[in-house]
């Protein structure tokens, strides 16, 4: 089974962010040769494979200077929240960013995508209405390339006790080829 994971620093900018810990900190694919996890350096880059991982497949000769001989960069265990995505999402349109965020009952995550000038956008409605009014926008963001697909939180890997439960844990992501 071919799987990808992804995450990112948490980087808050004000009091209504979200909690360190609820957000994506490190991104990275599992090898479909070899089943080990590769960190990959962004978000950027992590877009690219899981767009592309149905009909290229993620490997670990994809990363200058690594083969299948090496140790793993990551392990799957339960010292971070894992969560599943679906491969195949689209690489989200230049100038906005995917960003997804774990609810603090560890429930599920939520899809938003900030748009260049700051804004959140919550639903596809809210991306339609930006992209008419900033017509600048019409063709360097097509709709089919937003996707509100939600990650599948690894149940295995929450916390048992959330009220204990470290504010610094992190939050992964795989993709999981099916």
């Amino acid at each position: 089974m071919e799987e990808e994971e992804i995450a990112k620093t948490a980087k808050p900018k004000a009091k209504k962010d979200v909690a360190p810990g609820r957000v994506i900190d490190t991104y990275a694919a599992q090898c479909d040769k070899c089943h080990k996890w590769r960190v990959i350096d962004s978000q950027d880059e992590y877009e690219e494979v899981r767009s592309k991982m149905l009909e290229d497949p993620f490997n670990c000769e994809k990363k200058q200077g690594r083969s299948c001989e090496e140790a793993a960069d990551i392990d799957y265990d339960s010292s971070r929240t894992w969560v599943i995505d679906k491969p195949g999402i689209p690489k989200t349109p230049k100038g906005f960013k995917r960003s997804l965020v774990l609810r603090k009952d560890y429930s599920k995550m939520d899809t938003y995508y900030i748009t260049p000038t700051g804004k959140k956008l919550r639903s596809r409605n809210e991306i339609v209405a930006f992209v008419d009014a900033n017509p600048e926008f019409k063709n360097a963001a097509p709709l089919g390339d937003f996707n509100f697909t939600v990650p599948k939180v690894m149940e295995d890997t929450i916390p048992s006790d959330l009220k204990l439960a470290s504010p610094i844990v992190t939050s992964d992501m795989r993709i999981s080829k099916q």
